[in-house]
């Protein structure tokens, strides 16, 4: 798991959009998350995976732009916010290097095994010519 360090993250309060009384037209309580991947202090192949993933979720400046208004508290969207970045790094594969491994002895014998007997079975679907 990659660790994020607050004081990389950056945090506007923006006014959240649609229906909500009147709350909604006076508290900012959206939150917009910026982070600045090109500048962030995680290993680089972790930098380039993300940056192949999410490359159209990436400002020109390097900046991953996520805003969360589903609460009502500017706190929770905050947190929520975090969350959904978190959630975009645990998306990311770390490829795993496959070891080459042989068939078992006995998963060849039965292998062969099998294939003889769909032989014979084929075999005996096969029309009977007498040689008299």
């Amino acid at each position: 798991m990659i660790k994020i360090k607050e004081s990389e993250l950056n945090f506007s309060f923006i006014r959240s959009r649609g229906p909500g009384g009147q709350n909604v037209n006076k508290v900012s309580t959206a939150v917009q998350l910026r982070y600045n991947i090109v500048n962030a202090d995680i290993p680089e192949d972790i930098k380039n995976r993300f940056c192949d993933k999410y490359h159209n979720k990436i400002s020109k400046n390097g900046d991953v732009i996520i805003v969360a208004q589903s609460h009502r508290t500017q706190n929770k969207n905050k947190i929520d916010a975090i969350k959904r970045l978190e959630s975009l790094f645990s998306d990311i594969k770390i490829p795993v290097k496959r070891i080459a491994t042989k068939p078992s002895w006995s998963s060849q014998v039965k292998r062969v095994k099998s294939k003889k007997k769909r032989s014979v079975l084929k075999k005996n679907r096969k029309k009977v010519i007498l040689d008299e």
